[in-house]
């Protein structure tokens, strides 16, 4: 299933379902704030870290699980997240999504937050959206700011700074 952006303008309930959908066949961008967090927790960067090149610039995403494209970290008895306390960015605003321009959908307004305008939706296609016995409500201002805390940690994430990561990992005794 592909995400069905509806607008995201006040709050939701929302309880995750377990329905596996978020952790099969997407792109995850790791920031290395991401990546050192997952190694902290005793996993090594070359199990779970791939590249990917957009234009002139190196990417990292979590790896998947060739014959299922599901997350390394997906727990295939339990269908939980493995590394919850410590996902990537991306997972924590999923199945939300925060844009720096309109989509073009019906009902869309831009959200003033932090003195930026963004455009929030959230994912029409998930179950946890307005589940009946919600586990927490999650409001834009939540949203918005995860959204620019990605940005920000992104345009820190290059090849140079994960070296310099892995290199400090090493001597902290994380290899």
């Amino acid at each position: 299933m592909r995400f069905k952006p509806r607008p995201f303008a006040g709050p939701v309930p929302f309880k995750c379902l377990h329905c596996l959908d978020c952790c099969r066949g997407r792109h995850v961008y790791l920031t290395l704030k991401d990546i050192e967090g997952i190694a902290r927790k005793g996993h090594d960067p070359q199990d779970f870290v791939t590249f990917s090149i957009e234009g002139n610039q190196i990417r990292f995403v979590l790896t998947v699980r060739e014959w299922d494209l599901g997350c390394v970290f997906h727990d295939l008895e339990t269908g939980k997240c493995r590394i919850h306390d410590v996902n990537p960015i991306i997972c924590r605003i999923y199945p939300f999504m925060v844009s720096k321009k309109p989509l073009g959908i019906q009902g869309e307004k831009p959200f003033e937050y932090k003195g930026k305008k963004l455009w929030l939706y959230y994912d029409e296609g998930c179950p946890g959206i307005k589940a009946e016995e919600p586990e927490t409500v999650i409001s834009p201002e939540e949203i918005a700011e995860l959204g620019l805390e990605f940005e920000r940690e992104l345009e820190g994430t290059d090849l140079e700074g994960l070296a310099e990561l892995i290199e400090r990992l090493e001597g902290d005794g994380y290899d």
